[in-house]
């Protein structure tokens, strides 16, 4: 028998805060509130780390040390979200790919139990490897946990059909293939991602986490942005 519904939510460090400018507090409270109001939801949760360092756009280290800067801003990130969510009453666990104290060790065993016990998982660290996107690392979680949906909530609505700061005729797409996505390199979702995605069958949604209740509809199954699917 089915159990309910179950969403990987990448979010992008700059849900967190400014680029560059660390945690908003009212942004982590309104994310935590979010959240935690889907009790009907099974939600694991892979965070970015923008808001800290850009990782490889960082402009000023070796790519490989920008990476590793990169992916324990993620596990600063996890924490404290893992605060605000406590403080509204959710039973919260924290898995890292790069092992520290305040972390579990990647387990998608215990992360499925967690999930069916009605706790919310928090993936850090991206995959551990430099030269990889939390996209990817959300895409390969989404997996392993057996996701039914993968939902990018950053701040575009969706995927377009050009740069809508550069094309003022850009449109947005409503519902989009795997194949035609990666066809046409859109810039929404990292490509491995989507192929990792495809080859696993799970949909993706890019939406803007921005507006109020955008995750609430898409977990009661509305379409909130660009559906990638099959």
């Amino acid at each position: 028998m089915k159990g309910p519904f179950r969403i990987l939510l990448k979010l992008s460090g700059e849900a967190f805060g400014e680029a560059g400018g660390g945690f908003s507090q009212e942004r982590l409270a309104r994310i935590a509130s979010e959240i935690s109001g889907l009790s009907q939801t099974e939600i694991a949760i892979v965070v970015g780390g923008g808001n800290i360092i850009r990782g490889g756009k960082s402009g000023w280290l070796d790519r490989v040390e920008a990476d590793t800067l990169g992916m324990l801003a993620t596990i600063i990130n996890a924490i404290a979200l893992r605060s605000y969510l406590e403080r509204e009453g959710r039973k919260v666990i924290v898995q890292s790919a790069i092992d520290t104290e305040f972390t579990s060790r990647i387990s998608p065993r215990e992360a499925r139990s967690a999930l069916h016990d009605g706790a919310i998982v928090l993936f850090a660290g991206g995959t551990g490897s430099p030269f990889v996107t939390t996209d990817t690392a959300a895409a390969l979680r989404a997996a392993s946990i057996d996701a039914d949906l993968l939902a990018k909530g950053s701040d575009i609505a969706g995927v377009y059909t050009a740069d809508p700061d550069l094309d003022p005729e850009a449109e947005l797409l409503s519902e989009i293939t795997y194949d035609d996505y990666l066809e046409h390199r859109y810039l929404a979702m990292d490509q491995v991602a989507v192929e990792i995605c495809r080859e696993n069958s799970i949909p993706i949604e890019v939406f803007d986490f921005r507006v109020p209740g955008a995750l609430a509809r898409l977990a009661a199954g509305e379409r909130v942005g660009t559906r990638i699917a099959g």
